[in-house]
C-alpha cells in the first residue's frame, strides 16, 4: 500500500478525521449537569459580563487557538479551497495538542476577498485566546495579519510567514557562529519573494543582519530598485528593492555567504554554489524537493559548507513544529495581547541556544541513533525534543511580559513547572523532587563513570544543581568522552588504576574480613566500581549512590547490601516504582529484591514505600494485595497479607492509612471500595500498592506500565542505611538523573 492510500485509510478509520471534543469536568451526575449547564451556568455568565477578562478564568478561551484558512495557499496544493484544506488545519490542531497541549478549532472560510477574511477572523475574537492563521495566499495574508493584530487583543500569528523565519533564523544564528562570521557582515541571497521569504528577511535583520546586504530573487530575477520603479514588484517586494544591476539567481548569489531557499525545487546547481564566499549556508527549503540536494550541496566543495532543508531525512530540518506550538504556548500562559517581534526573537534565541545542549537518549533513539551534537549537521534542535516547550514557552512568555503585552506575570520557575505538567504526571512529580535535590545539593558517587551516558548524566547533575558527581572509572577514557561531547564542566573522577585505594582496601576489608575475604581479595575487589562505590558512601566520602546500568540487579545490589547494608530500623531493603497516569500516582513494592515475603517483610516494606510517597509530596494510602478481599479466601498466601495489614493497622506508630488483603481492584476503584467494604481504613482508593511477592509487583508494575500507558520512574531502592539506587541496564540519562535527585533527597533526609 503506498503512503496515499495509507493517508486515506488514516483519515477514513473511526472516527472520521482527526480531532475530537472531550470534556474536562465531571459530568456522571445530575448535579454535575446542573454545574456544567443550566442553571449553574449562569453564574460565570454574569462574572464575566461583569469583567470580560474573566472569560480566562471560566472558560477554555484561554487554551484554545482557532486555526484558521481559506486554503488559497495550501501545503504544496496550491488554492484548493476551504473544503479541501480541512485535513491541513485538522493535522495542525494535532500538532498544537501533540506538542504544547493547546486545544484547537480549526475554522476554514468560505471567502473571496481580503476584507470578508478580516472581518469574519475579528468576529471571533471572543472565543480564542489566539488566531493561527495558515495556508493564506499572498499579499493577502499580510494585510490580513497586519489589520488584526492592530485591531484585536489576542495573538494573530501567520505561520506560513513567521515560522519559517523564527527556525530558519536561529539556524543562521548558530550556522553564522560556527562559520565564524558576524551576522551584520552575512551577504544573504533569496530565492522566492513570496510570504515566507519575506517575513524571514525581516526577521533576520530583527535578529541583526544588515538589511541592505540582503537581496531577494523572485522568477524574474533580482529585486532591484528599478524594477521597483517600474511598478514591476508589489509594496512588499519593493521594501528588499536593491540598488543593484539587474539578473538571475545565479549572478546574485557570487560571493554571498548564505542562500535562503524558498521557491521552487532544483533551480540550483553546484557551480552557483561553488560561487559563493568561503564556508557558505545554505538553506535550501522548497519542499518537497530543496532547490539543491543536501548531499549536491555538500559536495558541491571542499571547505564547510552547512545546509538545511525542509525534509525529515536530512540534517537541520527547518520544521515550523518547532516554533508555533511554542511560541502560542508561552504567548498563552502569559496572557500576551499579540505576539510581537521581541517574541518571535526570544523564540529563535531559545532554539539556537538549545542546540547547543546535550540531547536526551530518547531523542537520539527517535532519529535512528546517529550522534546529534552541536555543529554543521545539527544547528536546530529536531522537533521531538520535549525540552523545545521548556526552553521557547517561556522565552516567549518572558517576552511579552518585557515587552508589556502581557496580561499576567509569570515566575519562570513556576512556568516552567506548569509546563512540565503538560506533558505527563511523572515530569511533575520528578521536579517536586529535583526542587528538593537542589535546595541542599549532595556529593553523588556514579559507579560506573566511565560509560557514556553516566558522563552525561554527571553533567546534567551538576548543571541542574542537584548534586556534584563524582565519576568511578578510567580518567582519560571519562575525559575523552566529555572532550568529545563538548561537555564543559570538571567532575570530581576517582580512577581505580591510578589513586590510592589502600584506604578504602583497608576498610572493606575490615567489613568482611568475617564474611570470607582476605586482604588481598579486598585490594581487588575495591578496583570494582561497586564495591568501591559502597565503601566510600559507607566511610562518609560520599553522600549517595547510584550502579546497575551495566550490570544485572542482583549483581549490583549485591556490594551495597554487604558493605552498606540495611538502616538501623529496617531489616529489609524493596524496590519500589513510581507509576505516573495522567491524573493518578501509584506506588508499586516491591518489584526487585524480596521474591517470598513474609508478613514481616511486607509490613516494613509497606512502610518504606509510605516514606517514599512522602518524599514526592503525596500522603500514602496503602493497600496489602492478594487475590482475595478481607478474608474472602483463607490459606497460607492470603492470611500473610491479612496478617501483615492488621501488623500494620495495630502499630500506633504507623501515621498513614493501610489496610488488605484486598483485591487491585478493590483497591483502586472507589465504588468497589466504598460501597461493598464501608469498613476499610482506606477512605479513598490506595496510592501505594504492596504487591504479595516478587513475582506478582514485577508482573503487575510491567502491566500498568505497558497496557495502563503509565510513566515508570524506578526502581528506588528503599530500606538502605545509605542512599544507593540501582538502576536497571539500558536506562536512558534522564532515568539516572531523576534517581540522582531521589538519592540526593533520600541524602538531605538522612
Amino acid at each position: 500500500m503506498g503512503l496515499d492510500e495509507d493517508a486515506l485509510d488514516y483519515h477514513s478509520s473511526e472516527p472520521p478525521g482527526k480531532l475530537e471534543i472531550s470534556t474536562t469536568k465531571p459530568t456522571n451526575t445530575q448535579r454535575d449537569l446542573s454545574l456544567a449547564y443550566s442553571p449553574g451556568v449562569a453564574a460565570p455568565c454574569r462574572a464575566i459580563d461583569d469583567n470580560p477578562e474573566d472569560a480566562y478564568n471560566y472558560t477554555a478561551k484561554g487554551n484554545l487557538v482557532g486555526v484558521v484558512s481559506d486554503g488559497s495557499a495550501t501545503l504544496g496544493l496550491g488554492d484548493i479551497g476551504p473544503q479541501a484544506c480541512k485535513p491541513v488545519m485538522e493535522g495542525k490542531g494535532v500538532l498544537f495538542k501533540r506538542f504544547a497541549d493547546i486545544d484547537v478549532f480549526d475554522i476554514e472560510l468560505d471567502h473571496d476577498s481580503t476584507e470578508a477574511m478580516i472581518q469574519s477572523i475579528r468576529a471571533m475574537e471572543p472565543t480564542f485566546g489566539g488566531i493561527n492563521l495558515e495556508d493564506i495566499a499572498a499579499p493577502a495574508c499580510f494585510e490580513i495579519e497586519e489589520t488584526l493584530r492592530e485591531e484585536t487583543d489576542i495573538p494573530v500569528f501567520h505561520d506560513d510567514q513567521h515560522g519559517t523565519a523564527i527556525i530558519s533564523g536561529a539556524a543562521l544564528l548558530n550556522a553564522a557562529d560556527i562559520t565564524d562570521k558576524d551576522l551584520d557582515d552575512l551577504d544573504i541571497v533569496f530565492s522566492g519573494a513570496g510570504a515566507s521569504a519575506i517575513a524571514s528577511a525581516r526577521f533576520y535583520a530583527s535578529l541583526g543582519a544588515d538589511k541592505d546586504r540582503i537581496t531577494m530573487c523572485d522568477s524574474t530575477g533580482i529585486i532591484t530598485e528599478q524594477r521597483a520603479n517600474a511598478g514591476e514588484v508589489n509594496q512588499y517586494k519593493e521594501e528588499f528593492a536593491r540598488d543593484a544591476p539587474e539578473g538571475d539567481l545565479a549572478d546574485a548569489m557570487e560571493d554571498a555567504d548564505v542562500f535562503v531557499g524558498l521557491s521552487i525545487g532544483g533551480i540550483v546547481d553546484q557551480e552557483m554554489i561553488q560561487s559563493m564566499a568561503d564556508n557558505p549556508i545554505i538553506f535550501a527549503m522548497a519542499n518537497p524537493d530543496p532547490e539543491i540536494g543536501y548531499q549536491e550541496a555538500k559536495e558541491a566543495r571542499k571547505d564547510t559548507v552547512i545546509v538545511a532543508t525542509g525534509r525529515s531525512d536530512y540534517p537541520n530540518q527547518v520544521n515550523n513544529v518547532l516554533g508555533f506550538p511554542f511560541i502560542f504556548r508561552g504567548a498563552l500562559d502569559a496572557g500576551a495581547t499579540e505576539i510581537n517581534e521581541e517574541m518571535k526573537v526570544a523564540a529563535a534565541r531559545a532554539l539556537a541556544d538549545l542546540s547547543r545542549e546535550d540531547v536526551p537518549d530518547a531523542v537520539v533513539k527517535a532519529y535512528g541513533d546517529e550522534p546529534l551534537q552541536f555543529g554543521p549537521d545539527y544547528i536546530i534542535p529536531k522537533p521531538l525534543d520535549p525540552r523545545v516547550l521548556f526552553e521557547v514557552a517561556p522565552a516567549v512568555a518572558q517576552a511579552a511580559i518585557e515587552s508589556g503585552c502581557a496580561r499576567r506575570e509569570l515566575d519562570p520557575a513556576d512556568h516552567r513547572e506548569q509546563l512540565e505538567a503538560r506533558l505527563g504526571k511523572s515530569r511533575e512529580m520528578m521536579r517536586v523532587v529535583l526542587n528538593k535535590a537542589k535546595s541542599d545539593p549532595k556529593r553523588l558517587v556514579l559507579a560506573e563513570g566511565d560509560d557514556e551516558k553516566m558522563v552525561r548524566a554527571a553533567y546534567q547533575i551538576a548543571e541542574q544543581g542537584i548534586g556534584s558527581p563524582i565519576l568511578l572509572g578510567d580518567q582519560d577514557e571519562i575525559w575523552a568522552i566529555m572532550e568529545e561531547l563538548g561537555l564543559d564542566f570538571s567532575p570530581e573522577i576517582v580512577d581505580p588504576d591510578q589513586d590510592n585505594l589502600d584506604a578504602y582496601a583497608d576498610r572493606l576489608y575490615e567489613l568482611r574480613q568475617r564474611e570470607g575475604i582476605t586482604r588481598r581479595e579486598a585490594e581487588e575487589l575495591i578496583t570494582d566500581g561497586n564495591h568501591l562505590g559502597s565503601v566510600m558512601v559507607e566511610v562518609g566520602d560520599a553522600d549517595a549512590m547510584l550502579t546497575g546500568l551495566m550490570h544485572h540487579y542482583p549483581e549490583a545490589l549485591r556490594p551495597p547490601l554487604q558493605i552498606i547494608g540495611t538502616a538501623d530500623d529496617a531489616n529489609y531493603a524493596a524496590g519500589v516504582y513510581m507509576l505516573t497516569f495522567k491524573n493518578r500516582v501509584i506506588f508499586c513494592a516491591d518489584a526487585t529484591v524480596n521474591q517470598d515475603p513474609d508478613e514481616e517483610v511486607l509490613a516494613e516494606v509497606t512502610q518504606h514505600t509510605a516514606k517514599i510517597a512522602r518524599r514526592f509530596n503525596i500522603e500514602p494510602r496503602a493497600a496489602l494485595l492478594s487475590y482475595s478481599d478481607f478474608g474472602s479466601v483463607d490459606n497460607q498466601g492470603t492470611r500473610k497479607v491479612r496478617d501483615a495489614a492488621t501488623q500494620l493497622r495495630g502499630d500506633p506508630t504507623i501515621d498513614f492509612a493501610v489496610d488488605g488483603e484486598m483485591q487491585a481492584d478493590t483497591a483502586l476503584v472507589e465504588d468497589i471500595l466504598t460501597d461493598s467494604y464501608e469498613f476499610s481504613d482506606l477512605e479513598e482508593p490506595a496510592n501505594v500498592l504492596v504487591f504479595p511477592n516478587l513475582e506478582a509487583g514485577n508482573i503487575g508494575y510491567k502491566l500498568l506500565q505497558r497496557l495502563g500507558g503509565a510513566e515508570a520512574i524506578g526502581p528506588m531502592l528503599v530500606g538502605m542505611d545509605e542512599p544507593v539506587h540501582v538502576l536497571q541496564r539500558g536506562d536512558e540519562v534522564k532515568d539516572i538523573v531523576n534517581l540522582a535527585g531521589v538519592a540526593v533527597v533520600d541524602a538531605q533526609e538522612q
